[in-house]
């Protein structure tokens, strides 16, 4: 990667860190939407999403690893988002310690897909989908909403686990970009799911999306206008004592 192109990804990952903080901020303003005014007062299918991580995380934390299970949905991911955007899939590879696929090509979001696609949360919806062409699913949201809880834990543990090791994927596109827009991907999605499992709607999402957005950029620019006043400030008066 060439010395303009290392410098544009980094700047744009800087650009990218209030969007972030943005996303984290919007994840907060959605969890009224789960409270309810009777017992157990938060959302059964927002409880059922949080049992499901929550089992996640003592299978993880008192399990062997499943690396082959998150390496299969891994190269998966590359390779069906491959053929979306038009590549050639070749033979797909997994070993005990990682895995690889064979793509005619490979642009951004074929290569980082993984880290931002909860493959087999995937799975979960669209079987959710197609059972629910043919019977009620309603009473059954808690137990769907707990396996989407399940393999989002799932997804998120491996995810941070392959993120602490050397990835070429992340390398194609620097550390700070590659980062900061997989944080902000991952923040979209749970987002998503937690209009999924509460009273909040897909057209509030949005609009508060906009509105997170434009506040942390607003802050930002206050706090970068105000640190470049007080800069100036600093340098003026160096410069006065030492005439």
């Amino acid at each position: 990667m060439g010395a303009v192109k290392r410098l544009t990804l980094f700047l744009a990952g800087l650009l990218l860190l209030p969007l972030g903080w943005g996303m984290g901020r919007l994840l907060l303003a959605l969890f009224p939407h789960g409270v309810i005014a009777s017992p157990p007062w938060i959302e059964p299918s927002l409880l059922a999403c949080c049992a499901g991580y929550g089992l996640w995380s003592l299978v993880y934390l008192c399990l062997p690893p499943s690396i082959r299970l998150y390496v299969w949905g891994h190269e998966l991911t590359h390779a069906i988002w491959g053929l979306l955007t038009g590549a050639r899939v070749g033979p797909i590879r997994v070993g005990r310690h990682g895995g690889s696929v064979t793509l005619s090509q490979a642009g951004l979001w074929t290569t980082l897909a993984p880290y931002f696609i909860p493959f087999y949360t995937l799975v979960v919806v669209v079987a959710r989908l197609i059972a629910g062409l043919f019977v009620d699913m309603n009473r059954s949201a808690p137990a769907w909403m707990f396996l989407v809880g399940l393999t989002w834990g799932f997804h998120i543990t491996y995810t941070l686990r392959s993120l602490l090791q050397r990835q070429p994927d992340i390398q194609t596109y620097g550390r700070l970009f590659s980062y900061a827009l997989i944080l902000i991907l991952n923040l979209l999605i749970l987002g998503y799911v937690i209009v999924a499992a509460t009273a909040a709607t897909i057209p509030v999402y949005h609009a508060e999306i906009f509105h997170q957005t434009v506040t942390a950029y607003r802050i930002t620019a206050r706090a970068g206008a105000h640190l470049a006043r007080q800069g100036a400030r600093h340098a003026g008066a160096f410069a006065r004592r030492i005439q």
